[in-house]
This record gives C-alpha cells, sequence and structure tokens, in this order.
C-alpha cells in the first residue's frame, strides 16, 4: 500500500520550516517543551519512554541519538504538543492532529530508484517530500540499514515528512532483525511494542562491549522482563587451585 504521491524531494531547513510548516511546529513543540514550566511533564514522558526503550544518560555515547528519538516520540505518540496548545499559532495547532496519527515504521529505502521508505513491519510505502537536512544527511550516511522512523502526512497542504529523531539499527544487526519480527507477530504484538524492543536490543549492542548483534537481536529479548542478553553468553571461567 503506498501512502503519499508527488515528487520525492528533500527539502533544506529554510523552505522545510516555512512560517507555520510542518517541521517549524515540530521546533517549535520542542523548544516550549524544553522551558522550565514543563520540566515535570517532560521528565514523565521521557521516564516512560526509557522504561519502554532502554535507559540512556548524557554521557552515553549514544544519547544524542536517543534524545532526538525521544522528543519524536514526545511530539506524536507522547501528545506533548497539547500541553503547549496555546503558545502555538493557529496554523501550527493545525498540525497537532497530523503528529498524533504519525505512522512509525521500521524503514528501509526501496522503490526503483531508492525513492521510497518501505515499512518492512507493516509493508507501508511512503514516498516522503519533506525532511530536515540532519534527517537526510543520516539517511545519506546509513543507506541500506534498516531504521526506526515516524512519518507525517497531511492533505490540506499536502505534505509526507519524516520526522527528525530516526534510529538506525546496525547493518549487522540487520538479518537478525526478520527473526525477531516473525516471533513479534506470531506473539500478536503491537508496532510500538515491537519496535521498542528493537530499541532495547539496539541499546544492548551499544552500550556493552564485545557483544555482537545476534546476542542482542534475538526473538526471546521482545519481552519487556528478558535479560539484555542470553545467560549463554556468560562464561566463567574454571578457578584453578588454591
Amino acid at each position: 500500500m503506498a501512502i503519499g504521491a508527488g515528487k520525492n524531494e528533500t527539502t533544506g531547513s529554510a523552505s522545510a520550516t516555512a512560517e507555520g510548516g510542518l517541521l517549524e511546529t515540530v521546533a517549535r513543540i520542542v523548544q516550549l517543551g524544553g522551558e522550565t514550566a514543563r520540566a515535570d511533564a517532560v521528565t514523565r514522558l521521557r521516564e516512560a519512554f526509557a522504561a519502554r526503550t532502554g535507559a540512556f544518560a548524557p554521557d552515553d555515547g549514544w544519547f544524542e541519538e536517543r534524545i532526538k528519538a525521544f522528543w519524536g516520540h514526545a511530539v506524536t505518540a507522547g501528545r506533548l504538543g497539547r500541553l503547549v496548545e496555546d503558545q502555538l499559532s493557529e496554523v501550527q495547532r493545525g498540525w497537532l492532529g497530523p503528529l498524533e496519527r504519525a505512522h512509525r515504521g521500521l524503514f528501509k529505502m526501496g522503490g526503483q530508484d531508492g525513492e521510497l521508505l518501505v515499512d518492512i513491519w507493516s509493508g507501508v510505502e511512503l514516498e516522503v517530500q519533506t525532511m530536515d537536512d540532519a534527517s537526510h544527511a543520516e539517511l545519506e550516511a546509513g543507506a541500506g540499514l534498516l531504521f526506526d522512523g515516524r512519518v507525517v502526512g497531511a492533505d490540506d497542504p499536502f505534505t509526507v515528512a519524516l520526522l527528525p529523531g530516526a534510529v538506525f539499527h546496525p547493518r549487522d544487526a540487520t538479518p537478525c532483525v526478520e527473526p525477531v519480527l516473525a516471533a513479534a507477530r506470531s506473539r500478536g504484538l503491537s508496532t510500538n511494542d515491537t519496535l521498542d524492543a528493537l530499541l532495547r536490543m539496539h541499546r544492548a549492542l551499544r552500550s556493552l562491549s564485545r557483544v555482537k548483534a545476534t546476542y542482542a537481536y534475538r526473538p526471546e529479548a521482545l519481552s519487556p522482563q528478558a535479560p539484555v542478553l542470553p545467560h549463554a553468553v556468560v562464561r566463567r571461567v574454571p578457578r584453578g587451585p588454591t
């Protein structure tokens, strides 16, 4: 199923953030969400996000990637825009509905010329017209990688946009992902439960040294209560005589 049509192009920050535009609205919501008045509400959102996807702190090497993913969650599923609605313009308030209906998927580049985002979880194909410069650079740098992203669509004005905050899974994890997705489908897991589990696996791979993707990305790790790594990778060295 294809969603969206029209020319596939990436708009730079100047055109993509025209007055009242989607990306400008996202940036404004994030700005307002970072103010002291919303600290408690944002902390609760962040704690809930970390509980589902894995903890992260400023000294982590992947912090910037994860904090961007958090804000992507906050402005969509987290409905952060409703907390600051009275400080948005009328046009910006019009984006709140589309943001809350954002399509989250596990994407790869597809199409004859690589112009589509193909969601391998749902099968949806999206022809994205708008993204910020950072997302464009990440897509180019991560060509061929699977990534967790959120796409917003609207009819008036017609928009299909990739939001900032995509998380790219490492290349050596790609062969491990399909068995994980198959297990998630067999268990009837939701999109968010499945993709959040993959983010926990991504965190395990990034945070533990000398860990292979095959250990971090496995069907058993779909459960939030699953150990970070299977017991099989814990090796005890026999003690010699004392």
